[in-house]
């Protein structure tokens, strides 16, 4: 049976779109709070602490290219402020360098040149989703009873939706 190009191009556009639901954002970080955060004197360790980065976000240094560079470096190296043996150079000679965060571990990152023991470093624990979020407080008046209701009606629609236009479609 022949699908015409406007059922096509419609099954496709409700893939795409259901596909896209299901793709989680990315962030970007600024390494230290802002643009040029990768500098003496800024906490990093206090930075980081406060930031929720999650697999698929990304690092963003910012710094002065003649001064400093970023170094992905292991735990060890990290804790010692040893600059040779690196896991991978970040710098790309700007002063302006992104880093994806492609598993959920925490990556450990200097400067070299002598800057890490100035507190030029940074651990970042990378979570592979958000932990969930507290539990509300029960509801007496059992509004948020409904709420739950409706939002499992509300789902159950979607579902029969797309399957009523996908049977429509083809």
């Amino acid at each position: 049976m022949e699908i015409s190009s406007f059922k096509k191009n419609m099954l496709t556009m409700m893939m795409m779109m259901a596909m896209t639901w299901n793709i989680a954002k990315s962030d970007l970080h600024y390494v230290g709070g802002n643009k040029f955060g990768w500098v003496p004197g800024v906490n990093l360790t206090q930075w980081s602490l406060h930031e929720q980065v999650l697999v698929r976000d990304w690092l963003y240094f910012g710094y002065d290219r003649h001064t400093f560079n970023v170094l992905e470096v292991n735990q060890t190296s990290y804790e010692k402020c040893i600059d040779t043996g690196f896991i991978k150079n970040i710098s790309r000679g700007a002063g302006r360098d992104v880093f994806e965060l492609t598993e959920a571990k925490t990556y450990y990152f200097l400067s070299g040149g002598g800057y890490c023991w100035e507190g030029v470093k940074v651990a970042v624990d990378v979570l592979d989703h958000l932990p969930p979020a507290p539990a509300p407080a029960p509801n007496k008046s059992g509004s948020s009873s409904i709420s739950s209701t409706f939002q499992i009606y509300h789902s159950i629609a979607g579902v029969i939706l797309v399957l009523i236009l996908t049977n429509f479609l083809v």
